[in-house]
């Protein structure tokens, strides 16, 4: 008699086939979770300082403000005047929405929730728990007849 060699069943097969599915669906829905999930590795800014540009910039002198990026913390610097601009961290201490200066009025405003600021980073209104975090500002010469350079650092 002839060695015959060992079939696989039909029910052996589809067990495995539909086990060999289930898992491979399994992976792709759970991967793209556990991504979302873990947060992803930002390098902390490297410098405690970053400039923010001339201090005649169009978009300082135009809209009174500028966000600008220290590491992976937005930072708005807001210009009052020629010698006066101050810096404060722009997320909004109530759900880290980008806030905006409001030239007419005189304030830090965040938008998503109406939580405003004075110019000191002090909460006055809305939701907002704690007042914005300050940053240094300071003017630093580029060289004769040229604008002095916006600098902003940590403290």
């Amino acid at each position: 008699m002839a060695e015959e060699s060992p079939s696989i069943g039909r029910r052996r097969f589809l067990s495995w086939f539909l086990g060999t599915t289930g898992g491979a669906f399994l992976v792709s829905v759970l991967y793209p979770i556990l991504r979302y999930v873990s947060p992803p590795r930002i390098p902390e800014a490297s410098t405690s300082e970053v400039e923010v540009g001339p201090v005649n910039d169009p978009e300082l002198v135009e809209k009174g403000f500028k966000i600008v990026h220290f590491g992976a913390d937005p930072v708005i610097v807001v210009k009052l005047s020629d010698t006066d601009l101050r810096a404060f961290s722009a997320s909004c201490t109530h759900l880290d929405c980008i806030v905006e200066f409001r030239k007419t009025k005189q304030l830090i405003w965040c938008n998503c929730h109406n939580g405003v600021y004075d110019l000191t980073g002090r909460n006055i209104a809305g939701p907002p728990p704690k007042p914005l975090t300050p940053y240094r500002v300071h003017l630093v010469a580029k060289g004769p007849g040229q604008p002095a350079s916006v600098v902003v650092g940590k403290g």
